[in-house]
């Protein structure tokens, strides 16, 4: 599992009964057989940390997991999805100049959405309007795990719980509270329906 923030790891941490094993280049807990990485936010983080798991304890799929904000106002705050394709809006293919599209294996029995993943935070409402277009979700790293995954050969999902919408454009503190909040019944899901079906397959 490669997880940006401490704050978003620390139900799965207390969930699977793990222990840090490691702290640098990044911390990693482990327990149940699985393996948490704290990535650090945004894309360089998210990519180097996805490839030192890969090396480093060589697993067959890789989980993103965590909170992006939703480009509607009309998003249900909590709500969980099965990312279905990434776009990178800050990333241009080189023949196409049309933003980078990567497609992630996907899970039945999930709500799915388009998540655009991009170094700058969306700091007002305006930069939610730009993006929608284009996805439903945003984030700053679930592409990059992807790309490093599937680079190394690895199966790769994302989860993503809506944090934010437009509403919250700028109000920073009200959306770490928002995390706090929901966390746990993300957890609750990824651990109760997600991993086993992973590890059973």
């Amino acid at each position: 599992m490669i997880i940006a923030a401490g704050m978003e790891a620390e139900p799965f941490i207390e969930a699977l009964s793990m222990e840090e094993i490691e702290a640098r280049p990044f911390p990693v807990y482990t327990g149940c057989g699985d393996y948490i990485v704290i990535s650090g936010i945004g894309k360089v983080n998210a990519a180097t940390a996805t490839a030192y798991a890969c090396l480093r304890f060589n697993p067959s799929c890789i989980l993103n997991l965590g909170a992006a904000g939703a480009t509607h106002e009309s998003e249900k705050l909590g709500a969980i999805y099965n990312i279905e394709k990434t776009v990178e809006p800050d990333r241009l293919h080189l023949r196409t100049n049309s933003p980078y599209i990567q497609y992630p294996d996907s899970m039945d029995g999930f709500y799915k959405a388009i998540l655009a993943t991009q170094d700058k935070g969306i700091i007002d409402v305006e930069g939610f309007l730009e993006i929608a277009p284009l996805a439903g979700l945003v984030d700053m790293e679930g592409a990059s795990v992807l790309q490093a995954s599937h680079r190394f050969g690895r199966k790769c999902l994302l989860f993503k719980f809506v944090s934010d919408t437009p509403a919250h454009a700028g109000r920073g503190k009200i959306i770490l509270d928002h995390v706090r909040h929901f966390r746990r019944s993300f957890c609750d899901v990824i651990t109760d329906s997600v991993i086993p079906v992973i590890k059973n397959s």
